[in-house]
């Protein structure tokens, strides 16, 4: 994947209010050339040969001469009476869908997003306008709006799962229901890591509650619909249509520097995901949620010579990874991952010159996680790494950067022991020792 010209977004309404698109130049009088050439093949190229069918089908075509005045046109009596699977599904789960608003200080300067691992909001930047009403230092305004799902009512209280980009750095966050109602909501926890939020909101006005779905059921070519409010509440409950594109697609995360820090496996469609949609289900013809949309692909591709304009690649969490990670933020209100107590940087990023002088590493090494300070209280200095130390295998696979380093790392559990390879001074080693506990997202 090319990061210098693939721009991954995340999504609440998190783009600046436009006036309205720009219409391209000349664009009428391309559409008039093309109907004129269409009108040519079809009148001409085919003569009369074309008129002579369509005057002998119009039983057919369903045309017919009336005999009444001109202007006493009618609307005609005939309906279709048409029930598919998609409308079903839609009917089914749109009760649930709701629409949430981040609220946040008039004072603040913060755009009212985070990004899915450092990844460019598609879902993007705060729309800053404002729905306060007094001038105030402790007036709020809305910084940005996404989607949620409600997937279990519980003790008065609804649930909610939302994209954690959608809620971070909010004052205030309020929820829209599909019927218009406004209610205040709670936030149980949040994981940046996975994009993850869980909301809490009274739930004695909550009607419709959405289901699960295995995603590890799905298939490529699958109808999936995408369910939210693109632009914000204006659009609420808006659905889309697409296929599953792909059932498992692997694509870096990085900080906020531009480091990758991990890798997470999403769900590829082509629906159409647009900004607002962030945080609301991706669901299959039976109506149940597989995934929470969270990001697209957009921008031009700068990869081939026509630099091809980017459309329908959106993803989703799905939603097997979903489950797991809000039944630990109800159950913990937060997410526990094993860490190794270690601070790193990809050996991508040291030069040649020190990798040979500093690191004194083998030519025959070129990939790897150079290990550049501890935690505190850390396992792996306990148990005798070393800055500089490179590593290169965890439990016997190979790593050559940080994020294939968390994927392995997050298969295993706080307290199990593991064995990592790593180059100390030019010679092979090998230390092993017990997981901890993260105490940051962005340690390892």
């Amino acid at each position: 994947m090319d990061n210098g010209s693939h721009n991954f977004q995340e999504t609440p309404q998190d783009q600046q209010p436009q006036r309205g698109p720009k219409k391209p130049k000349n664009s009428g009088w391309k559409l008039i050339a093309i109907v004129a050439v269409v009108a040519a093949l079809i009148g001409g190229g085919v003569g009369g040969g074309t008129a002579y069918w369509a005057m002998n089908h119009n039983a057919s075509l369903g045309v017919t001469d009336t005999s009444g005045k001109a202007g006493t046109t009618k609307i005609s009596n005939v309906s279709v009476n048409q029930s598919s699977a998609s409308e079903q599904a839609f009917a089914k789960v749109k009760g649930a869908v709701v629409s949430v608003v981040n609220m946040q200080k008039a004072e603040s300067n913060s755009d009212g997003l985070d990004t899915f691992g450092g990844l460019e909001g598609i879902f993007g930047q705060g729309n800053q306008q404002s729905s306060s009403s007094s001038n105030s230092s402790s007036s709020l305004e809305e910084a940005s709006e996404g989607s949620g799902v409600i997937y279990q009512k519980k003790d008065g209280k609804a649930y909610i799962v939302t994209n954690n980009h959608v809620v971070s750095g909010s004052d205030k966050l309020e929820v829209i229901l599909s019927d218009g109602t406004k209610l205040t909501a709670s936030l149980v926890g949040t994981d940046s890591t996975s994009d993850l939020a869980v909301l809490t909101i009274d739930g004695s006005k909550v009607t419709t509650v959405a289901s699960f779905g295995d995603s590890s059921k799905i298939s490529a070519g699958q109808t999936v619909l995408a369910i939210g409010s693109p632009l914000g509440s204006q659009y609420a409950t808006s659905v889309t249509q697409g296929i599953v594109s792909a059932k498992s697609r692997t694509i870096d995360v990085t900080d906020s520097n531009g480091n990758t820090t991990g890798q997470a496996t999403v769900i590829q469609t082509d629906a159409a995901i647009n900004s607002g949609n962030s945080g609301g289900p991706l669901i299959n013809l039976a109506g149940q949620v597989v995934g929470i949309n969270s990001m697209k692909l957009s921008g031009s591709s700068s990869s081939s010579s026509d630099s091809a304009t980017i459309e329908g690649m959106g993803f989703a969490i799905p939603s097997d990874e979903v489950v797991s990670i809000i039944n630990q933020l109800v159950q913990n209100g937060k997410v526990v991952r094993p860490a190794l107590g270690v601070e790193v940087r990809d050996l991508s990023t040291v030069s040649a010159t020190q990798q040979k002088s500093v690191l004194k590493l083998p030519s025959s090494i070129t990939g790897g996680v150079v290990v550049a300070g501890f935690t505190s209280g850390s396992s792996a200095k306990t148990a005798g790494m070393k800055k500089y130390d490179v590593i290169t295998a965890l439990d016997g696979v190979n790593v050559t950067n940080t994020a294939e380093l968390h994927t392995q790392l997050y298969k295993h559990k706080v307290g199990d022991t593991i064995k990592l390879t790593v180059y100390r001074e030019g010679q092979q080693q090998t230390v092993s020792f017990k997981l901890t506990q993260t105490t940051s997202d962005l340690k390892n």
